[in-house]
């Protein structure tokens, strides 16, 4: 394995640093004041639009999509620095990219997945920008982590289909700019465990589609990624042709949408934690307690130096993850990217906190990205699978040779 940066990921990544450093952090505060004014706090602050034309006008645009016909082509290996520099500023980068999720994971479900004119109405115009989604999965009723568990009904009727259930934590649903939900339910309650669940679009302006309420991520308001909400389908009707891939596809599907969806989470969670190290360096030798430098105190040597440590640990095990899905595909690096899953962001809440705690009162204030970020993180041993299923699952496999 070579993870030296080949030419092309070097030239991007310069471009993309340089990006970040002119219009990306200093958009950080702005963000937040345009926020503050405009009517919804899901409103699109203006600086963001802005950010997104620069990055396009760059070519720093769809780099998450290794298919030439739609994205920049790279593969996971050339993109994995490259979504680590947008884990830097999670709340603005990855947007102004067109490369947050939950975008991401459905652009890549349309562009393998859907029919010609699901990928003409849907993929073309999320490609450009111009629209929002959501992936509509998880539900409060039953245990989420077990998508077998799933209770939403997708019924036919003649040509269309009706769907009626309750989903929560539905990333991406209170953004305005959201125009379709794809979502999974049961289409064949009594059939084969992994063939009873199906995908299909529904508009988000569909009669029937309620969007109840936001979800709180410890107490924040999660603009990561448009928001998180709870939606009620009460009866949704949706023509047949909105059914992505096959019916009983949907268990196949969400398995292939996730794994590049963990490998990014974790590309960027580097990003995050790389941050992180760098606001507590300059915390460090910026105060004195005790009449010395907060640098000099054995203690904060210690936490730099194992974040240090930790992060080029998590960085190589990444890489190598990107590696294998470049060469053997996402079912030769099953092993790895649930390793990562688990790995990167216990090990980055980790860090986090110790930086946290090193800014004193500031590092849980607004005055920080350091708590949102934690709450981001921690929030990531939850998202795309729990940690716990992720360790039965490698467990099973390490134990499966021993019989």
């Amino acid at each position: 394995m070579d993870f030296a940066f080949d030419a092309r990921t070097e030239e991007l990544r310069a471009r993309l640093l340089a990006f970040l450093d002119a219009y990306v952090y200093p958009a950080e505060p702005v963000a937040e004041e345009q926020r503050a004014a405009l009517a919804s706090p899901w409103d699109t602050p203006p600086v963001v639009e802005e950010l997104k034309a620069e990055a396009r006008r760059q070519g720093l645009w769809n780099l998450f999509l290794p298919d030439e016909e739609y994205g920049a082509g790279l593969t996971n290996l050339q993109y994995a620095p490259l979504a680590e520099l947008t884990g830097r500023s999670p709340q603005l980068a990855p947007t102004a990219l067109n490369c947050a999720a939950p975008d991401t994971g459905n652009m890549e479900v349309l562009a393998q997945f859907g029919s010609e004119e699901q990928r003409k109405r849907w993929l073309e115009p999320l490609l450009r920008g111009e629209i929002r989604s959501a992936f509509a999965m998880t539900e409060p009723d039953v245990a989420s982590s077990d998508a077998t568990n799933i209770e939403t009904r997708i019924e036919r009727d003649g040509d269309e289909y009706v769907v009626t259930g309750r989903k929560w934590y539905i990333s991406g649903a209170m953004n305005p700019d959201c125009r379709v939900f794809i979502v999974m339910g049961k289409t064949d309650p009594d059939g084969d465990i992994r063939r009873q669940q199906s995908m299909v679009l529904v508009p988000r302006d569909a009669p029937g589609v309620e969007v109840r309420r936001a979800m709180r991520v410890y107490g924040y308001e999660d603009h990561h990624h448009g928001g998180h909400a709870e939606v009620v389908f009460d009866g949704v009707r949706v023509p047949v042709a909105n059914l992505v891939g096959e019916e009983g596809g949907g268990f196949a599907i969400a398995q292939a949408r996730l794994g590049p969806g963990r490998i990014h989470h974790c590309m960027r969670l580097i990003g995050m934690a790389e941050r992180a190290v760098e606001l507590m360096c300059r915390r460090a030798v910026s105060r004195t307690a005790f009449g010395r430098p907060l640098a000099a105190q054995g203690q904060v040597q210690a936490w730099i130096a194992d974040a240090r440590v930790a992060i080029e640990q998590l960085r190589l095990l990444v890489l190598k993850t990107a590696w294998l899905m470049d060469t053997v595909g996402n079912k030769g690096a099953h092993t790895e990217i649930q390793a990562i899953k688990i790995a990167t962001p216990r090990t980055v809440v980790d860090i986090l906190d110790r930086a946290v705690q090193l800014h004193g009162a500031g590092g849980v204030s607004q005055d920080f990205p350091l708590a949102e970020l934690w709450a981001a993180a921690r929030t990531l041993q939850l998202a795309d699978g729990p940690d716990e299923v992720h360790q039965r699952s490698l467990a099973r496999r390490e134990l499966k040779a021993y019989g």
